[in-house]
């Protein structure tokens, strides 16, 4: 075997062609031999991945189909079986989907069709800023490779899954700004990857699981407003990596764990608006990282700790709203950077801290309603940067003048209610920034500066109660922008100037309990928007101006205390806003113009002390005065007690005969009259008789019809007999049907559920209530057409308005995205124009009882009408109690929970419940509830808003801040308290000025504090 072996190989080496020949067949058979098996496992592997993508791509479109319509056009590049260039969607080299970010695409849909198996591969999944709802399926812990979770921004519900806890390579998770209402599960703490964890602006509840302290990578930890309670645990401790800790805007109670101290990382702690008690603990001391300290609204007592003087790198301190004593710590002088220092509602003392604006960045500076003592800190006096100062309610002394310098960002200060002196410096005019001046209750002396003139943006000067002397200067009438001037209580002399015409946005004006002397002056006319004029304990004289009585919207006028002389002028009667008129202690005589009768808004005089007569106006303010606001006069007479009758007209024996005649003539065509009215109606009542012998029980109708194209067997045959097809909406009154009538006329009709034994008795009551009703043309209240009674039913018919109800609208995410700030306004003021008609300008007062977001009605151009006066009784003197409750929950006022006395006052804070919708786009709930405690007055204004819609700006803030202050008095517990919708409706009209304050700063206690700013209604 072995020398056939070597024979053959010689024999092959024998011949060079034979081994070429060798050669090549060896190459041959070992390229078939190794190639063909790779060929086949590419082949194979390349399939595999075809059959993967199709499947993802698969899975992909039958999520899009899921989708609402809008939505899946948006994904309109999403076809074919190959998703890897399709929008927002990622892969990796071998094709699989590793990356589907689809943040702020509007789509609209659920999770639940959403095939998370088929993406074994994806490694980021971002949803974020969608409009999804539904809760988030459990089977999303399948997704292994998944390091980045964002869904936050949708509108998300139910449970936060324990199954993501399988995602151990979890790095990232958003879920904020859902409408999650679970507990945070125990589970989540094995997520040992997680870096960030974003859960705030939901509805979570319950305890924090004590599991999160095993985060130990964690560095952003959110979990602010939401509803949870318990305390914190002291595991969070642990977190030693954390930088941001937001556990702010919810129910946590307890005291703060002195463990979080450990958090020598922490940048940003964040722990406002909670029921937090006991006291700040030394611990936190050792942040030395720590940029922003916020602790507010909460119940912290004790001392400010000295331990916070260690953390120098803190730019942000905020404590306001506890209830902390003590002095403020020295070693907080070795903070030199901050930008914010707010220690506001405390009870702490001492002086305030001399370095605050050392480094020269502080901005905010509120420190209000506590006991600081001492002098203002020196380094403010260059503190450039300042823009908001809030020292008033404390005993501060030191001379004011070297308190302040120039400051070129101010927009607001308020130094009122402590114990300053000094006079006011030559610098706050330089201030061109500056919107609000407040330091009234000081001891200031001397002159006010004429350059006080050049801070063109002033909005409120209120120097009132101090020892001011001198004129006001004429310089004052630059202030244009001006709203509020309050100069009142001091020692001020001479003239009020004539420049004073300039001041065309001033709606509040007092000068009372100064000096001043001459005249008032004419110009005082051209104050087109004041509300509040006060001039009382002056020594004007001479006439009171007939240019007052241009002044259609004021509403208190306080003229008491002068040497006014003269006659009242007839003008003052075109005052038809006025409701508090005091002219007391002047000398001002003759009769009291006969106009003044028509003065309905009128509802407290003080005429006494002067030398008025004869016959004392016949309105209610004056004839239920009481004596003591009439008194000392020269000879008025009148109904009111303690004035003599007036005497009636003398007759002559002549005059008497003749009135006898007349009398008899009088009852001759009378009875004439009656005889004839009788003989008709008998006739009138023969033929119905007859005719109605003549119809069958189904045809016998009583229909009152306002528009004579109205008919009865039109609207029966455009509801097909009131079909269910055509009906659009159910109420607690009444079911709702469109009816398109022949003449192409849409009518809105009512059909009201009416008991069939009350026929007779509840015909009757809509017979008159309807009569007035149809009556009524306004702009913004539906117009009735008639009314229709049947013995099977009743209805009203209305005008029909194609854009629904303000609820519908509300409730629609795509309709309250188009409703802006601009038209939300316009519907509320047209609420408000409606609601002050059918108050104040009807022949009798009309109460609608039943006003609420459903009962708003928009045409196409969103001109708001209230409709449905199914429930509304015209408000008569002898009828002011109803026996039954006839409004909607939720919009209904307090007081109906133990009285049925229903007002207007019902009304005004239905209005405040519906405008207050209108702005947060939902029913307020609890917040209207929370009013009288400090809960929310810490809620910033940008987070109370429609967070649908983009954030007002410019001249939009300014609007919707002073119409919150304006919904708020409507939402007052006391009825006596709110407002007229009269004064609303006026108050609405009023333009704005820009609002200069920081938007994003401003909070909900600080919109309700405005009491100066927003001139109350």
């Amino acid at each position: 075997m072995y020398s056939y072996s070597f024979d053959s190989i010689s024999l092959l080496m024998a011949s060079s062609v034979q081994k070429l020949l060798l050669v090549i067949y060896f190459f041959v058979f070992l390229s078939i031999y190794l190639l063909s098996p790779t060929s086949s496992l590419a082949a194979t592997i390349a399939g595999d991945q075809e059959i993967e993508a199709a499947k993802e791509a698969k899975a992909l479109l039958k999520w899009k189909s899921s989708l609402y319509n809008q939505s899946q056009s948006i994904l309109s590049s999403w076809n074919g079986s190959n998703p890897c260039n399709w929008v927002g969607i990622a892969c990796n080299n071998d094709g699989s989907v590793t990356n589907i970010s689809l943040g702020n695409y509007s789509l609209k849909g659920t999770l639940h069709f959403f095939n998370f198996w088929s993406f074994p591969n994806l490694i980021r999944l971002e949803l974020r800023e969608n409009l999804l709802f539904g809760t988030i399926p459990s089977y999303i812990g399948n997704l292994s490779k998944l390091s980045f979770l964002d869904l936050a921004y949708n509108g998300l519900s139910g449970s936060i899954p324990s199954e993501l806890s399988f995602l151990s390579s979890l790095g990232h998770i958003s879920l904020d700004h859902n409408n999650i209402s679970s507990t945070i599960p125990q589970e989540i703490g094995k997520l040992r990857s997680l870096s960030q964890l974003i859960l705030h602006e939901n509805k979570l509840i319950g305890n924090i699981p004590s599991s999160i302290g095993n985060l130990s990578n964690l560095v952003n930890l959110y979990l602010g407003d939401n509803e949870l309670s318990g305390s914190i645990p002291e595991e969070l401790g642990m977190l030693r990596a954390l930088d941001l800790f937001d556990l702010a805007r919810n129910h946590l109670t307890g005291t703060i764990p002195s463990s979080i101290g450990n958090m020598t990382k922490l940048s940003f702690l964040y722990l406002f608006s909670n029921e937090l008690s006991g006291p700040i603990p030394a611990e936190l001391g050792m942040l030395r990282s720590l940029h922003q300290l916020q602790l507010w609204n909460n119940s912290l007592t004790g001392k400010i700790p000295d331990s916070i003087g260690n953390l120098s790198n803190m730019d942000r301190l905020h404590l306001f709203m506890n209830e902390l004593s003590g002095p403020i710590p020295s070693g907080i002088n070795n903070i030199t950077h901050f930008k914010s220092f707010q220690l506001a509602e405390n009870e702490l003392t001492g002086n305030l801290p001399e370095n605050i604006c050392l480094g020269g960045l502080l901005e905010i500076l509120t420190v209000e309603n506590n006991h600081f003592s001492g002098p203002i800190p020196k380094t403010l006096k260059n503190c450039t940067s300042l823009i908001r100062v809030k020292l008033e309610r404390n005993q501060l002394s030191g001379n004011i003048a070297e308190g302040f310098g120039m400051h070129p960002n101010l927009n607001y200060i308020d130094l009122s209610y402590n114990q300053l002196f000094g006079e006011l410096s030559d610098n706050w005019g330089q201030c061109h920034n500056l919107t609000s001046l407040k330091s009234s209750n000081n001891n200031i002396s001397g002159q006010i500066s004429p350059n006080l003139g050049e801070a063109r943006q002033l909005q409120i000067l209120d120097l009132s109660f101090n020892h001011l002397t001198g004129e006001i200067p004429k310089e004052l009438g630059r202030l244009t922008s001006l709203t509020i001037l309050l100069l009142d209580y001091n020692q001020l002399s001479g003239r009020i100037p004539p420049e004073i015409q300039m001041l065309s946005d001033l709606r509040s004006l007092s000068l009372a309990a100064n000096g001043m002397s001459a005249s008032i002056p004419s110009q005082l006319g051209q104050c087109s928007n004041l509300i509040y004029l006060n001039l009382s304990r002056n020594k004007f004289n001479e006439d009171i101006p007939s240019e007052i009585g241009k002044l259609q919207f004021l509403q208190i006028v306080d003229l008491s205390h002068n040497i006014l002389a003269g006659k009242l002028p007839s003008q003052l009667s075109q005052l038809q806003r006025l409701e508090t008129l005091d002219l007391s202690h002047n000398r001002i005589f003759g009769s009291i113009p006969s106009t003044f009768d028509n003065m309905l808004s009128l509802t407290s005089v003080d005429i006494s002390y002067n030398q008025f007569e004869g016959r004392l106006p016949n309105s209610k303010a004056f004839s239920e005065a009481p004596f003591e606001s009439l008194r000392n006069n020269k000879d008025l007479c009148g109904d009111s007690p303690g004035l003599n009758p007036c005497p009636s007209t003398s007759q002559n024996p002549r005059g008497r005969k003749g009135n006898r005649v007349l009398l008899i003539l009088v009852l001759l065509f009378g009875s004439l009259a009656l005889l004839f009215i009788i003989v008709v109606i008998s006739l009138f009542l023969w033929k119905r008789l007859r005719d109605k012998e003549n119809e069958s029980r189904e045809e016998q109708i009583t229909i009152w019809c306002y528009d004579r194209k109205l008919e009865h067997s039109d609207i029966s045959k455009a509801t097909e007999g009131f079909d269910s097809k055509h009906c659009i909406g159910v109420g607690g009154f009444g079911s709702v049907y469109k009816a398109e009538l022949p003449t192409g006329q849409v009518l809105a009709i009512k059909k009201l559920h009416t008991p069939l034994e009350a026929g007779m008795t509840i015909l009757k009551a809509f017979t008159s209530e309807v009569h007035v009703l149809a009556n009524i043309r306004h702009r913004n209240i539906a117009k009735l057409y008639g009314f229709c009674w049947h013995p099977q039913y009743c209805f009203l018919a209305y005008e029909f308005f194609e854009g629904g109800s303000l609820a519908m609208l509300l409730s629609s995410e795509e309709k309250a995205m188009k409703f802006d700030w601009i038209k939300r306004i316009n519907v509320i003021k047209g609420v408000s124009y409606a609601l002050s008609y059918m108050h104040h300008d009807c022949s009798a007062p009309i109460v609608h009882r039943d006003i609420s977001s459903k009962n708003v009605l928009l045409d196409m151009e969103y001109e708001a009408h209230i409709s449905d006066f199914g429930t509304a009784r015209l408000l008569k003197p002898d009828s002011s109690n109803w026996t039954s409750f006839a409004g909607t929950f939720g919009y209904s006022a307090p007081e109906l929970a133990y009285t049925m006395a229903v007002n207007e006052k019902c009304d005004v804070y239905s209005f405040g419940v519906v405008a207050l919708e209108i702005i947060m786009g939902r029913h307020p709930g609890d917040l209207i509830s929370s009013l009288s405690s400090s809960t929310y007055h810490h809620l910033l204004l940008k987070d109370l808003l429609d967070q649908r819609i983009s954030p007002p700006a410019n001249q939009m803030v300014a609007n919707i801040v002073f119409l919150i202050k304006a919904v708020f008095l409507c939402l007052h517990s006391n009825p006596e308290s709110r407002p007229t919708m009269q004064q609303v409706s006026q108050y609405l009209s009023i333009p704005r000025p820009d609002f200069l304050e920081q938007f994003h700063m401003l909070t909900l206690g600080e919109v309700l504090g405005l009491e100066a700013e927003a001139a109350t209604p």
